[in-house]
């Protein structure tokens, strides 16, 4: 079993969350949902604890307001994952994500935006802007309803009742949840 070093920080203006998942012992790590405004911080965070970023995964993103910002978070040093391809390569439902002993999963899972993406760890769901009905301030205006009804239906609620779902967006400091919630 790997010695593991979870993180989550939060952006209290914004309510934007992004994830890091390390191997310890490998020294490889996992950036899910990082901000492109927060590169020099997340490389301070990563060379702190000497670990080499594989992979930065978004679960969404709205580039079309930061055109950037992939561009902007390769500067990172790591493959982007993203669901429209524009990553390293298009990304199939189930594809495993190696770094260290320990494996993230992608799943398809559009609705909020049309190409989302959700990554699966352990006993654990980030589906970014999928569930975040009250604190995700685009969410009332989901590219794909019918679809973000079914990535959630028949994928999420269909996982054991003990999962974690971990959203993409917090304003009253929740940042997870569970299937049985």
């Amino acid at each position: 079993m790997s010695e593991l070093y979870f993180r989550i920080l939060h952006d209290e203006t914004t309510g934007e969350l992004t994830y890091l998942l390390a191997d310890a012992q490998a020294k490889e790590a996992v950036l899910i949902d990082p901000r492109s405004r927060d590169v020099a911080v997340l490389s301070a965070l990563l060379a702190e604890r000497d670990l080499h970023l594989k992979w930065i995964l978004r679960t969404h993103h709205h580039d079309h307001w930061h055109p950037n910002s992939a561009l902007e978070l390769r500067q990172l040093g790591a493959t982007v994952v993203q669901g429209d391809g524009l990553g390293h390569k298009f990304h199939y439902d189930g594809e495993s994500l190696p770094f260290g002993r320990e494996t993230v999963h992608v799943w398809v899972t559009p609705g909020h935006t049309s190409n989302c993406l959700s990554f699966a760890w352990r006993d654990r769901i980030f589906c970014g802007g999928l569930l975040a009905v009250t604190d995700c301030p685009h969410q009332p205006y989901a590219e794909k309803p019918e679809q973000l009804w079914e990535s959630v239906t028949g994928r999420l609620w269909k996982l054991p009742n003990e999962t974690l779902l971990f959203s993409g967006h917090a304003h009253r400091l929740r940042t997870v949840s569970t299937v049985m919630d």
